[in-house]
């Protein structure tokens, strides 16, 4: 099974669970990393999401794979939070995150610019723009390597 269809799998079985919590799932991978592979499930909600809901969430998934039985490979099964400094990699979190602080990284310079931070306006016509110091600039989301919410002390 290739990991596509793993993922896709998944999926099926993870978003009932996290419904069902009061979660939204944010992000599900299939990586290898060193001599492992790892199943990570991101899942965040209003307020943040706890440790005990990363359990529940962890323990019911678990059961549902050991049912299915489907994926091959040996895994280590994660569920966490994105993280304060989370990516944003769909389309609703640009809506749901408009007006917050992120930092921008290009795979290349554009205009000399290679990243910068500003206030997220959104994702318009598949180009990522926000406001830096009164001014609104943007990037073609292909040339973003990533969007992430800064981190502010």
């Amino acid at each position: 099974m290739q990991v596509k269809d793993i993922l896709a799998e998944v999926e099926k079985i993870l978003v009932p669970i996290i419904d069902n919590n009061g979660c939204e799932l944010v992000e599900v991978e299939f990586v290898k990393e060193g001599p492992n592979k790892y199943l990570r499930v991101y899942a965040d909600k209003e307020g943040g999401i706890t440790i005990d809901d990363c359990e529940i969430i962890s323990r019911a998934l678990e059961a549902e794979l050991e049912k299915k039985d489907f994926i091959e490979q040996a895994y280590i099964l994660e569920v966490s939070s994105p993280g304060i400094d989370r990516i944003l990699k769909k389309d609703f979190e640009y809506v749901k995150y408009k007006g917050r602080l992120v930092d921008v990284k290009l795979y290349k310079h554009i205009d000399n610019i290679k990243q910068v931070q500003g206030k997220l306006v959104g994702l318009v016509d598949g180009r990522i723009v926000i406001e830096e110091n009164g001014r609104e600039i943007s990037f073609e989301q292909k040339d973003v390597a990533s969007c992430r919410l800064a981190v502010v002390f």
